[in-house]
């Protein structure tokens, strides 16, 4: 797992857990960020997150849980650095041209096609929520996004077009192979046999795509 920092190996184990519901387990990995480095706040970012992925419910039972942790840390006498509160967007920025300008960098292309002309809404949605609130937030850079992201869906049933969509956008953030392979390590180490061997044979058909 040497191809991903310990604060990158702990973001990857938080979001994969909070995706699913693993709230035991979401406790351990939370103390490894913490221990690892990672602010309060982005942890917190990671957490906020994942209600694109997983929805809100498990995002919020996910911040829930680290509350109770940074509580009883604090209770003894750990106390966690809160981190920088994200730089706020200059005045009248318009949010959907952020979020389209976001999306079109991470894409590496515009996205357009049939589903959203079907569902003109969810393609708004996803401009202005996601890419623009979300990934407008400077708490965490767009590569830490993109493991988390990765993780999260790693951790889902029948999310591997969006897998294999968003591992190719965390290599368009600079992330690399050796990288998103020490994904698949955390994956395999925290998550399961089953879980990392899904993760590699997306990436693989990834790379072997962009070869």
């Amino acid at each position: 797992m040497s191809d991903l920092t310990a604060r990158q190996q702990a973001t990857a184990a938080i979001a994969a857990f909070t995706a699913a519901g693993q709230l035991p387990q979401l406790r351990e990995a939370l103390t490894d960020g913490l221990d690892a480095g990672l602010t309060i706040g982005e942890i917190n970012e990671i957490l906020v997150q994942m209600y694109a992925y997983a929805g809100f419910p498990r995002s919020l039972n996910g911040i829930g849980t680290f509350m109770a942790v940074v509580e009883e840390r604090r209770a003894k006498g750990v106390i966690d650095p809160a981190g920088a509160e994200p730089t706020p967007l200059p005045a009248g920025t318009d949010i959907l041209e952020l979020g389209t300008e976001n999306q079109t960098r991470l894409i590496g292309a515009p996205v357009t096609g049939p589903l959203f002309d079907f569902a003109p809404a969810i393609d708004r949605f996803l401009k202005t929520h996601l890419f623009g609130d979300i990934f407008g937030r400077d708490t965490l850079d767009w590569q830490s996004r993109e493991i988390a992201t990765v993780a999260a869906l790693a951790n889902l049933d029948g999310v591997e077009s969006q897998l294999r969509s968003h591992i190719a956008v965390a290599l368009n953030t600079g992330l690399t192979e050796a990288n998103l392979r020490g994904l698949v390590s955390v994956l395999q180490a925290r998550i399961g046999q089953a879980r990392a061997d899904r993760a590699r044979d997306v990436l693989d058909e990834v790379l072997a795509t962009n070869r």
